[in-house]
């Protein structure tokens, strides 16, 4: 999903790694068992891979873009698997992990029906009583801007539980932070 060349300098930059470390993926994966077996879509640049790594035997992650494949997989690859595809179209057998994560990705996702159609996925890839979990941001005039000539396609807190259900997803959760962000959870039964 294409990004203008301010966004793509604050997604690979050392600032965005820490901050995510320090406040997103506390705050996105608060009271979530990850498990043993982890798949993260959209890994982008791998801010958070990089944090995923150390708090789970195994990772896989799913990269739509050839470019940040090769350079997860130089970076990771030998403590995560990297895997080239569209998060709305795995790759991956059904029923293979604890809990699928994803984070400030959502919003680059062209349409509403590209996104179910990762949730669909997602419940696909989960074991019975894994977990889908993670993150993305809320609009505001700042991340406008930096969505300028951008994808932006934000989640609707309001709308996004019954769409997760409609997935197949039970105990679906979603949160909105005082700094804008939403976080959400759901299981697979």
């Amino acid at each position: 999903m294409p990004m203008n060349r301010a966004h793509r300098r604050i997604c690979s930059s050392e600032n965005w790694a820490q901050k995510t470390k320090d406040l997103i993926l506390p705050w996105a994966l608060e009271h979530v068992d990850l498990g043993k077996d982890v798949l993260e879509i959209g890994p982008g640049y791998g801010a958070n891979l990089r944090v995923l790594v150390d708090l789970v035997p195994r990772l896989t992650a799913a990269e739509i873009d050839a470019d940040t494949v090769r350079l997860l997989q130089d970076q990771w690859g030998d403590r995560a698997r990297i895997v080239l595809a569209d998060g709305a179209e795995l790759p991956l057998p059904s029923a293979s992990y604890d809990s699928v994560v994803c984070f400030t990705m959502l919003h680059h996702v062209p349409t509403a029906a590209h996104q179910d159609r990762i949730f669909a996925e997602a419940f696909r890839v989960l074991r019975p009583g894994g977990t889908f979990a993670g993150s993305d941001s809320q609009p505001n005039l700042r991340f406008r801007i930096l969505h300028f000539r951008d994808t932006m396609n934000t989640l609707d807190p309001a709308t996004l539980p019954a769409r997760l259900k409609q997935a197949g997803f039970t105990d679906v959760t979603v949160d909105l932070h005082p700094s804008g962000g939403l976080r959400f959870r759901a299981r697979r039964p």
